[in-house]
């Protein structure tokens, strides 16, 4: 008895010996647990467009309109931008816009500007005399009575003339959207893509040739937004294709909340990559936005959609730009910039430094 009793105080020992062993492997000291290691960023290419639209910066500096960095010192725009991180700037174009912004001298001052401090240049040509979106393409007053034939030449005229004023004023864009957020085509009725996408595609090519012919090696997007849409993206491209347009870069718009940012940059991720996959064709994200109020969780938003515009298949992930991130106090009632009220980025412009 006495035997068999020393030895199951051997083996209780031994079980508190073995416990307290791994016990002790999964813990720090005072029996803490071992923190879990932060993860390695996502490296970022140099050749990563990290960018904003700016088109509304000259109107904002007429109004009277200041930008200060995060010391309140009183900075440039352009530059406080480059100092967090920015690399690339997009400047929308209207054809006779009522009030001249975005016109094409406008529009030509801005990127003189952008390109002296070493800015990349995105053109993005609206063909409208002002806002073209998924909502309303509407073709300029001066091309209403026009049909697909004439309004071929004019898209190919308009584009050529704001693109050889740019060259003549040293500025080559690295890319050009022919169309904004083209999601039913463009110049409608002729233009719509749902009732009739070989005229959409006969004025993407004519926009595509007209870009080609001053700057060769500029790169053509044309532009979709509801960047989580896989559905609506297959519709779009696979109705180009078969129609023989002509693009080098698929751009996406995306603009979450802080709800659903996880789930639509995941499925944006899953749409880039089949966009890829499908087509052969590079991805960028041209726009997005998120409420000013909620800095944190936009900056969240955005490290984890350029992380994953990094990672597309065969490094086809060009850039991500945020949409007119220096609106602020309410300018024309937009609230999805990243500027505070006092004229200050706020921290979600931190993901692109």
């Amino acid at each position: 008895m006495e035997k068999k009793f020393i030895k199951k105080i051997i083996r209780y020992l031994l079980i508190i010996l073995i416990v307290t062993g791994c016990s002790k492997s999964t813990s720090g000291g005072g029996g803490s647990p071992i923190p879990t290691p932060t993860p390695t960023p996502t490296p970022i290419p140099s050749s990563f467009a990290k960018g904003a639209d700016i088109s509304w910066l000259t109107e904002m500096e007429t109004g009277g309109k200041k930008f200060y960095n995060s010391s309140g010192t009183e900075t440039e725009c352009i530059q406080l931008l480059k100092s967090i991180g920015m690399n690339t700037i997009r400047l929308r174009v209207w054809v006779n816009p009522s009030g001249g912004w975005n016109n094409k001298a406008d529009v030509v001052a801005k990127a003189v500007r952008a390109k002296n401090l070493g800015m990349r240049i995105m053109i993005d040509f609206h063909y409208s005399d002002s806002w073209a979106d998924p909502g309303k393409q509407t073709k300029p007053a001066a091309w209403a009575a026009q049909d697909i034939a004439t309004l071929k030449t004019s898209l190919y005229n308009h584009t050529t003339d704001v693109l050889n004023v740019l060259k003549t004023n040293g500025v080559t864009p690295e890319w050009v959207q022919a169309g904004n957020e083209t999601n039913d085509g463009m110049l409608w009725p002729e233009g719509k893509a749902s009732t009739n996408m070989a005229n959409f595609a006969q004025l993407i090519n004519a926009g595509y040739d007209a870009v080609k012919s001053v700057f060769p090696t500029s790169k053509v997007i044309v532009h979709v937004s509801n960047g989580y849409d896989n559905s609506l993206f297959r519709w779009m491209f696979d109705g180009l294709k078969a129609n023989g347009a002509k693009w080098d870069v698929i751009g996406i718009s995306l603009y979450p909340t802080a709800a659903n940012r996880a789930t639509l940059n995941s499925l944006c991720l899953g749409n880039m990559n089949d966009m890829v996959a499908r087509y052969d064709k590079e991805v960028m994200v041209v726009e997005v936005g998120m409420s000013w109020e909620q800095p944190a969780a936009c900056k969240s938003f955005l490290d984890d959609l350029i992380a994953k515009t990094v990672s597309v298949t065969g490094s086809k992930g060009l850039g991500v730009l945020y949409w007119e991130p220096e609106a602020y106090n309410n300018w024309q009632g937009y609230t999805l910039g990243a500027f505070d009220n006092a004229g200050k980025p706020t921290v979600a412009l931190n993901a692109f430094n």
